[in-house]
């Protein structure tokens, strides 16, 4: 895709997070059919976003260091430009949080507000698929017939992850008590829907990619909030649980810190992965043990 036009940017916010945010839909998609609990739902993303902004960022930088302009050459304009979406890509997230969060201190995200939310989300990939389309133009490059091959690649692997899915939310439904369990069925999905990010993280971290690092988990975190909010509140009012406030305000902070090092220099230092990783540990321990 990158030899079609794709940057590292662009894989990052249009593709990557339908690749690794789909078993987050799917599941979606299964708790309403199942007439499951929306507070699973709201607990399933929030466990996803925080994982993305905190470990699965935190972790790579302090192994690998996390630089978004390394090596950059005379007159090259592109790692900036990269730099500049990953800050616009970060302050999203803080608005799609808030936005949450404000409807969330109702104690309930209801129909209305499960449109508002979707409505956000369409704005934001439309605005960035209208400028990789003009970006292109000027380049003169077009997306390539593969892309078409790459689609119903997705389409078939989702069709396989609704399948295995359902029958996982069916199977835990069933087991009362124990930390495996439809006691833990947030948990316990959004742990499972965030290994391909925790793949792709390890991954292009490992490869000093940090833009898609950066990028795809972020771009990740958008369609759990605010698309899989938005959706499931279309099926059934979402009933907010203190445990929401938590989370939120620990993925607040997160997109703080990686506003503050992205913005002043460029780079995710050691030390702040390490913080990041020890924030995740804090977030499971405020979630799992009282």
């Amino acid at each position: 895709m990158s030899k079609y036009g794709m940057d590292g940017t662009v894989l990052g916010t249009l593709i990557t997070p339908y690749c690794t945010g789909m078993p987050n839909l799917i599941f979606v998609l299964v708790m309403a059919k199942q007439g499951g609990s929306g507070a699973e739902v709201l607990t399933n993303c929030v466990v996803n976003n925080v994982t993305n902004l905190t470990l699965l960022i935190g972790l790579p930088a302090a192994l690998w260091g996390m630089a978004i302009t390394p090596g950059k050459k005379p007159g090259s304009s592109s790692p900036q430009l990269n730099r500049l979406s990953m800050l616009l890509t970060l302050f999203a997230v803080l608005f799609f949080t808030g936005i949450a969060w404000a409807m969330g201190r109702r104690k309930e995200i209801g129909f209305t507000d499960g449109l508002f939310l979707i409505g956000l989300f369409l704005c934001w990939q439309l605005f960035h698929i209208f400028d990789l389309i003009k970006t292109n133009r000027r380049r003169h490059k077009t997306l390539g017939r593969i892309l078409y091959l790459d689609l119903f690649l997705l389409v078939a692997a989702s069709y396989a992850i609704y399948l295995s899915t359902d029958g996982l939310v069916a199977w835990l439904s069933t087991i009362p008590s124990g930390f495996i369990s439809a006691r833990h069925l947030g948990w316990l999905s959004g742990w499972l829907d965030v290994l391909p990010n925790g793949v792709l993280a390890f991954y292009y971290g490992w490869k000093r990619r940090a833009e898609v690092v950066y990028t795809s988990q972020v771009g990740d975190g958008h369609i759990c909030i605010p698309l899989c909010i938005g959706l499931f509140a279309l099926f059934k009012p979402i009933a907010v649980q203190p445990f929401f406030e938590t989370g939120v305000l620990i993925l607040g902070a997160a997109t703080l810190v990686h506003l503050l090092f992205i913005g002043a220099s460029g780079r995710l230092p050691r030390l702040a992965g390490w913080i990041l990783t020890a924030a995740y540990g804090l977030f499971l321990y405020l979630g799992l043990l009282p």
